[in-house]
């Protein structure tokens, strides 16, 4: 007969414990939305894989931090992001050189093609950005960052973080209407 699951509360007091069973149960219970939120960041599914673990072992080790208010998952969450974009500012350098307008002449103001998209072919799409559009247009059209705030977690300006959105989403348009017309 199987236990009954935890309330998160519960699988907080009881991994702060030590108790090894509810460590893999909170593991469990968490990594494959997690997991979803790293494969929105990184380019490879490797990448994915190490930003994940390495979320998981800053979850664990902060754990006593969480305060039971608020939610537990958007907490994790917030972990994985920084998490991931710790593995990214490794290996990227965000151009602070470009101008919004550019972006903008390609943009349409309906953005229909992108509400039509299912959700795993809009990741895909995603996942062959750039650096630089991939991190910000995660962080600000998922994630619900504003600019001000990703201005601050990048190190970059505000009208950067502006311009790397706009760009990401002339990205996306661009790769759509390619693809569209070829079929």
């Amino acid at each position: 007969m199987k236990d009954a699951p935890m309330d998160d509360a519960t699988l907080i007091k009881e991994c702060l414990s030590g108790n090894v069973r509810a460590q893999k149960t909170l593991f469990e219970k968490f990594a494959p939305k997690m997991m979803g939120v790293c494969v929105r960041y990184c380019k490879t599914r490797e990448q994915a894989e190490d930003a994940l673990q390495e979320g998981f072992i800053k979850t664990f080790l902060k754990l006593k931090d969480f305060k039971l208010q608020g939610s537990f998952e958007g907490w994790i969450r917030r972990i994985m992001v920084n998490t991931a974009l710790d593995l990214l500012r490794k290996e990227m350098k965000i151009s602070s050189e470009i101008q919004p307008e550019e972006a903008l002449s390609k943009l349409e103001t309906q953005d229909t093609i992108l509400s039509e998209l299912s959700a795993s072919e809009l990741v895909s799409l995603i996942r062959t950005m750039p650096d630089g559009y991939r991190v910000v247009f995660n962080m600000f059209a998922v994630e619900g960052y504003s600019h001000q705030e990703i201005a601050e977690t990048l190190g970059v300006t505000e009208s950067t973080s502006k311009s790397q959105y706009l760009r990401a989403r002339a990205y996306l348009r661009e790769r759509l209407e390619k693809e569209n017309s070829g079929k």
